[in-house]
């Protein structure tokens, strides 16, 4: 048996969720923190903690696609 040495989670995507101790599962809140970048934001709902990782997942999209155009 071969292992695939290339991972399929790509470590740009590995992030930390830290929970505010009066979060509820009705009520997120907290910080979410890109370990590869350090780029941390303060979220007070589901939907923000959402829109952030989205927003992240985009502009990873965005990087690869003007690395492309580079080369």
């Amino acid at each position: 048996m071969v292992l695939n040495p290339e991972s399929k989670y790509s470590n740009r995507r590995t992030y930390v969720v830290k929970l505010r101790s009066d979060a509820t599962s009705g009520a997120l809140a907290g910080r979410l923190e890109n370990l590869v970048t350090g780029h941390q934001c303060e979220f007070s709902c589901a939907e923000e903690l959402s829109a952030a990782i989205t927003g992240d997942l985009a502009s990873i999209a965005d990087e690869r696609a003007a690395d492309a155009d580079d080369e």
